[in-house]
């Protein structure tokens, strides 16, 4: 199987840090050189001490989700014969309690909005086993514990 490396980097700095009250801001840059900026989210630590223009464990697991889902999406669509033209969702997560009252990332949505070009578009039965197929292989969705619902759109 594939490995897949994402190195993250934070430094203290000038900053105290027994008290707590050091920035969590961090750079987090994947294999592919691609760089961007990290933190903790606002509403778990407050600012200034977390980074509002940076993205957050949470957010990126979302990202990661909504973007497993989308690929998987566009390859079955394209071996059923469709044509999309553009593929845009945003996707929103919820933190709660999980099953081991830990508190988690425990349900994500996903409002993707799908264009379709060309003769053949999807039926609303073939669009649901579309998302449907595209959840149950995707790798992300298999590794995530919450609940994934798709707001599905003709």
């Amino acid at each position: 199987m594939a490995a897949h490396v994402a190195t993250i980097s934070w430094k203290r700095g000038e900053q105290a840090f027994a008290d707590g009250k050091y920035s969590r801001a961090h750079l987090i840059s994947f294999d592919g050189g691609v760089s961007i900026a990290g933190s903790s989210s606002p509403s778990v630590v407050k600012l200034p001490l977390s980074k509002e223009d940076a993205a957050d464990p949470e957010e990126l697991l979302i990202a990661a989700l909504s973007s497993c889902h989308m690929l998987t999406f566009l390859d079955l669509a394209r071996r059923a014969g469709f044509v999309i033209d553009s593929y845009d969702d945003t996707a929103e997560g919820k933190m709660g309690k999980n099953a081991k009252g830990a508190i988690a990332v425990t349900h994500v949505v996903l409002r993707p909005k799908i264009v379709w070009i060309g003769e053949k578009t999807p039926t609303a039965e073939e669009l649901h086993d579309l998302h449907h197929r595209a959840h149950e292989l995707c790798f992300i969705a298999n590794s995530f514990a919450g609940e994934v619902v798709v707001e599905e759109t003709v």
